[in-house]
């Protein structure tokens, strides 16, 4: 399925009100062996969240493309930046779900699929999947040892019954660890009236999400 042209445009006007994000930056180049991997103490960045949050075990597969409302049947454009939001292999996850005033938080480790895709051509892409649209942007990344990252911004709109309009947007931070790939998300709602999280926290909870999980 094709993005509609008018369908982006809408997610290009949602998304004006928000201030311009980093530009992309290269990924870092590791500089030390991998430390070993418990995706068991996923849980112990839990207590970085503010007062307020109610948790969920994630089930199952949550690839970021999920976690951004997509739907099975998805389709990118470019095709091959769609690897950008799904990095996991087919099997199952641990992390966590959090819902609260600053938005809907993610921290999920899985195993790896085929490692880092390429980037090329793929600093803004597009999404569909039945009444979504989608619009991702790169932006930059924190620095995690041992790692390579990957920063996306993605502003998403739906179209409902009776022709209305829901958007969301996301911020998704990425590092993969050789055997796993650790992501944190944080979705939020522009007509929310909390204060959201925003890339600030997602970026921050990717590395404190590692180094949990590194013991």
């Amino acid at each position: 399925m094709r993005v509609f042209a008018c369908g982006v445009a809408i997610v290009v006007c949602a998304a004006c009100g928000r201030s311009p994000a980093p530009r992309p930056v290269a990924p870092p180049t590791p500089s030390a062996a991998p430390a070993a991997v418990n995706p068991a103490r996923v849980d112990r960045v839990r207590s970085d969240l503010p007062a307020g949050y109610e948790f969920a075990v994630l089930a199952g597969r949550s690839a970021p493309v999920t976690l951004w409302g997509f739907g099975a049947g998805w389709t990118a454009e470019p095709t091959p930046c769609g690897a950008l939001g799904d990095p996991a292999s087919d099997a199952a996850v641990r992390g966590w779900s959090a819902s609260g005033p600053g938005g809907i938080v993610y921290a999920v480790v899985a195993d790896a699929g085929s490692g880092p895709p390429s980037r090329d051509g793929c600093d803004t892409w597009t999404l569909s999947a039945g009444h979504t649209s989608g619009v991702v942007r790169l932006v930059a990344a924190p620095v995690v040892v041992g790692a390579t990252t990957l920063g996306m911004v993605t502003a998403t709109t739906t179209v409902v019954e009776g022709g209305g309009e829901t958007h969301s947007y996301a911020d998704t931070f990425i590092a993969y660890l050789g055997d796993h790939v650790v992501y944190t998300t944080v979705v939020t709602d522009p007509g929310s009236s909390g204060e959201s999280l925003g890339a600030g926290f997602a970026s921050d909870l990717l590395v404190k999400t590692v180094a949990a999980i590194r013991g």
